[in-house]
């Protein structure tokens, strides 16, 4: 890319597209800056679906979260704290902000992580079709029950069941399922027999169900069964520091999907996308970057918000002014830019790869992948200058350690 940050992952053959409810495959990064090349970090996280890292970073279990802005790190302390427990966890946030893959994370990082993770969207399901999805019903139960059906519950057993947009399951309804979250039994419907469970709900919702409890339109004993450990997910728009990884991690998976070579991305694009609003927030940056790799040309990434939208293009402000967050691009290559960030690591590190401070930990990587990055971008260990006494020469630490080059 044109600009300092860069987003490695250890399959980069493999990717999947940043904080958002749209899945694209495996393994990501997550956590690093989008300050500057010299003070970047990456981070890589394994899909518990298909393959989780061995090694003991700080993010094991998180799949497709891109970022560090503040307002993410609290979340996935949350996350962090609340897994490990049975408790039902409520998720609260804007359409797009990527509440499918909280639910993920804290199931792959929970001790069910061995068993199934069941999702189901309240608001796609009829009605009348909705209480059958979720226990399941007998053969001849209703017309057109030809067959018996295991619902939802029953599937999730000893696993987690995501409820996505809980907000808008029927009032109706609603006692029923306050029963098997209280009593962890239910029965099909057209039986009799009581069926024990054992399943961890997790719900989201981008409605305001305290006031919709107010306005009766929720039941409040169901509120509070679910609202036992709330996690609220920040919108695009309060983590723009995030905005710039983000943008250098779908070009890198659209392109690659698209066969494209994306080699520059201008300032002026990219001072666009921080100033935007996002009201789709990262499902929209994605879905925007990817009509932007289409439309590329010469390896170019074209602005592809609207003029209509485009909030900076007169008079903008510096970046700085808005948000902390400021964007120095640079004519560095791509494999420039990564190299320097695994230089800066490894600077940070002390030069150590493995352990639990080295630079391979402190990347999210394994030690063997960040070696065979080192050798394909053409780093070695450093070999000590002897002239330099580092007790009594006030230079930095990599200002008496020479690093030689393959």
């Amino acid at each position: 890319m044109a600009w300092g940050n860069v987003v490695l992952s250890e399959n980069q053959n493999d990717a999947e597209a940043g904080v958002t409810e749209r899945r694209y495959g495996a393994e990501i990064p997550t956590c690093a800056t989008a300050e500057s090349t010299s003070s970047a970090r990456l981070s890589t996280v394994a899909s518990g679906g298909r393959q989780a890292m061995k090694g003991k970073t700080a993010n094991d279990g998180f799949e497709s979260i891109v970022g560090q802005s503040v307002s993410l790190r609290i979340v996935l302390d949350l996350v962090r704290t609340v897994a490990p427990t049975d408790s039902t966890v409520l998720i609260e946030g804007e359409t797009g902000t990527g509440k499918e893959l909280i639910a993920r994370a804290i199931h792959n990082i929970s001790s069910r992580s061995g068993h199934p993770f069941v999702k189901l969207n309240c608001a796609a399901i009829p009605f009348d079709l909705l209480e059958s999805e979720l226990f399941g019903h007998e053969k001849g139960a209703f017309t057109g029950a030809f067959a018996q059906k295991i619902g939802r519950f029953e599937m999730a057993d000893k696993g987690t069941l995501f409820l996505d947009e809980i907000g808008d399951i029927p009032l109706a309804l609603q006692p029923k399922l306050l029963r098997v979250l209280q009593e962890q039994e239910f029965e099909r419907l057209g039986s009799g027999r009581t069926h024990r469970i054992n399943v961890r709900v997790v719900a989201a919702t981008h409605r305001d169900l305290a006031e919709m409890v107010r306005r009766k339109e929720f039941r409040s004993d169901l509120y509070y069964r679910l609202n036992v450990f709330p996690v609220v997910l920040p919108p695009l728009r309060e983590r723009r520091e995030d905005i710039a990884l983000l943008v250098s991690h779908f070009v890198e998976v659209f392109s690659r999907r698209m066969g494209k070579q994306i080699n520059h991305v201008p300032e002026e694009t990219l001072t666009a996308f921080i100033s935007y609003s996002w009201p789709g927030n990262v499902r929209e940056l994605q879905n925007l970057i990817e009509r932007a790799v289409i439309r590329s040309n010469h390896g170019v990434l074209p602005n592809p918000l609207p003029k209509s939208d485009m909030n900076v293009a007169i008079n903008p402000l510096p970046v700085s002014d808005k948000n902390p967050l400021t964007v120095t691009p640079s004519q560095d290559t791509f494999k420039d830019s990564t190299r320097a960030l695994i230089l800066q690591s490894l600077r940070d590190a002390g030069w150590v790869i493995g352990g639990s401070d080295g630079a391979a930990a402190r990347l999210g990587l394994k030690r063997t992948t960040l070696i065979a990055k080192m050798k394909k971008l053409g780093i070695s260990r450093p070999v000590r200058n002897n002239n330099v006494n580092p007790l009594t020469d006030n230079r930095k630490s990599e200002q008496w350690w020479q690093l030689t080059t393959e």
